[in-house]
C-alpha cells in the first residue's frame, strides 16, 4: 500500500485547513498518516503518530521533536510527505534527506512566508536563511500568493515551485446557509437600523482589530457598529479600547463562532486590517457571501482584494483610511452590492474546486 505522511505543528491545522487532501489520498487508496502535537483525532488518518513541535525555533523541545520524526521517516517508506508551518516543516525536510534518496517526494506549502516586504529585520535574520537551505531539500514548494511565489523564484533553490491560490475555500457551507434575518441579528446585538462592519479571526497583535475600531470611533455614527468573531489574548484590551473612545455601544464581541456563514449574510461591511498574511480564508469567505471588503494593503489580502472592485486596501495603520472608506460604503448601499457582486467573481478560481484540481496535479 502507499504511503503519505502529513505534517505540521498541531492536529488542527490538519482539520482547519487540510481534511480534503487527506481524504483525496484515502480515496486513492493511499495509508494516511500525519504527525503533529495531538489535542485530539483525526478520524479520517489511518496513524497519527504524536510529536511535540513548538512554534518557537530556539524551543529546546524541539531537539527530541526533531529526534523523533527522524526516527518515523526513516523507519518507514513514504511515497509523499506533506509538510506545513515554518518550524515543523523545516525539521521534516531536514528529517527525510536519507528518504529522499529512496525515493519519498517531500512537498513544503508555505502558508505566508515569515519574511516579506515590511517584515522586521529579526524575521528575515531567522526564518530566511533556514527557507534558503532547506529548499535544497524539498521537491515541491507551493506558494499561497504572488508576492511570496515571485520570491521563491527568484532567491530559493527548489527546482519544482508552485502558485496555487490557498487550500480552498469550502463556499458550499456559505451557498447553503440560511438565516432569519433579524432573529440573527438580535442574537448577536446588532441594533436592528445599524449598518454592521464585521471582521472575523482571532484576537491579537497581528488581526490588528484595533485600526479599525479607531475608525469606527473617528466616525462618530450611533448607527455603525463593529463585529468582532473570535478569542484571543487582545479581547479585554478592545473593550477597555472601545469604553476609553467612547463607543463601547458600538463594538460587540462575539466570541467564538461555528456560525460564521450565518452571520456573513447579516452584516454589512467585511473589514480586515491585519498586519500580516499568507491568503487569508476569512475574507474570502466574506467575498463568497457577497460583503464588500476594507483591508489592509499586504500581501495576501491584494491577491483578492482589487481596490475600488470589491473593495477598498488602504495601510494597515490608516485609521482615517479606514474610516473613509467605510463611510463610503455605509453611504452607498448600490457601491455595497457592486462590490459585493465583484468579490463573488472574482472568488471562482479560490474555491475549493478549483484549488483541488490544481493540487491533483501536484500529488499525480
Amino acid at each position: 500500500m502507499k504511503k503519505v505522511l502529513f505534517v505540521a505543528s498541531v492536529i488542527g491545522h490538519f482539520k482547519v485547513f487540510h481534511m480534503p487532501y487527506i481524504e483525496y489520498f484515502k480515496e486513492k487508496g493511499y495509508q494516511v498518516e500525519a504527525a503533529a502535537k495531538l489535542r485530539d483525532d483525526i478520524e479520517v488518518c489511518d496513524i497519527q503518530h504524536n510529536i511535540c513541535f513548538e512554534r518557537n525555533p530556539f524551543k529546546v523541545k524541539n531537539f527530541s521533536a526533531y529526534r523523533k520524526l527522524k526516527k518515523l521517516i526513516n523507519g518507514d517508506v513514504y511515497d509523499i510527505i506533506h509538510c506545513h508551518t515554518p518550524v515543523a516543516a523545516m525539521m521534516t525536510r531536514l528529517a527525510a534527506r536519507k528518504s529522499r534518496k529512496k525515493g519519498t517526494r517531500v512537498i513544503y506549502t508555505a502558508h505566508g512566508f515569515h519574511f516579506f516586504k515590511g517584515a522586521p529585520l529579526l524575521n528575515w535574520l531567522i526564518y530566511f536563511p533556514v527557507e534558503w537551505i532547506c529548499a535544497f531539500f524539498t521537491d515541491t514548494l507551493i506558494t499561497i500568493n504572488e508576492e511570496d511565489f515571485a520570491f521563491a523564484k527568484k532567491h530559493l533553490h527548489t527546482k519544482d515551485i508552485k502558485y496555487v491560490r490557498g487550500v480552498g475555500v469550502n463556499v458550499d457551507k456559505i451557498k447553503n446557509a440560511s438565516i432569519d434575518y433579524d432573529k440573527k441579528r438580535e442574537e448577536l446585538g446588532i441594533p436592528k437600523d445599524a449598518l454592521a462592519v464585521l471582521s472575523v479571526g482571532e484576537i491579537n497583535s497581528n488581526k490588528n482589530h484595533e485600526t479599525v475600531l479607531r475608525a469606527i470611533a473617528a466616525l462618530s455614527r450611533k448607527d455603525i457598529v463593529y463585529v468582532v468573531c473570535g478569542k484571543g489574548g487582545k479581547k479585554e484590551y478592545l473593550e477597555n479600547l472601545a469604553k476609553e473612545l467612547g463607543i463601547a455601544g458600538n463594538f460587540i464581541s462575539a466570541g467564538y463562532r461555528s456560525d460564521i456563514p450565518e452571520v456573513l449574510k447579516c452584516c454589512d461591511i467585511f473589514a480586515f486590517p491585519s498586519l500580516r498574511e499568507g491568503l487569508p480564508v476569512s475574507v474570502m469567505e466574506a467575498m463568497f457571501a457577497g460583503m464588500p471588503i476594507v483591508a489592509s494593503d499586504i500581501r495576501g489580502n491584494r491577491d483578492l482584494i482589487k481596490d475600488g472592485k470589491n473593495g477598498f486596501l488602504c495601510r494597515p495603520t490608516d485609521v482615517l483610511g479606514f474610516a473613509e472608506n467605510i463611510r463610503r460604503l455605509a453611504e452607498n448601499k448600490e457601491l455595497r452590492d457592486s462590490f459585493g457582486e465583484q468579490g463573488k467573481m472574482l472568488i471562482v478560481p479560490f474555491t475549493k474546486e478549483e484549488v483541488m484540481a490544481e493540487m491533483s496535479k501536484i500529488y499525480g
